[in-house]
């Protein structure tokens, strides 16, 4: 079985972001994956990274249609 190559495609710590990138590109037929890290530079002792991440073939659809939703008012969240 051959292995899959993921590749990072939008990262946050904030879950509405990561929520909403993951339901557009699942929406486009682009399977995601998830990858938390521990964020050990800040303060906030639960701070966390979310990285969303696709297979390597889709990348550079997946980055299209993020570029999309930058230009999108309903993307520039409030940071609370």
């Amino acid at each position: 079985m051959e292995r899959e190559t993921r590749v990072p495609v939008f990262e946050s710590d904030q879950s509405a972001k990561v929520q909403l990138v993951k339901s557009k590109l699942e929406a486009a037929k682009i399977t995601t994956y998830t990858n938390n890290t521990y964020m050990s530079f800040t303060t906030t002792p639960t701070a966390t990274m979310v990285r969303v991440m696709v297979n390597l073939q889709d990348e550079q659809k997946a980055f299209e249609i993020i570029d999309e939703m930058l230009k999108e008012s309903e993307f520039n969240l409030s940071k609370n």
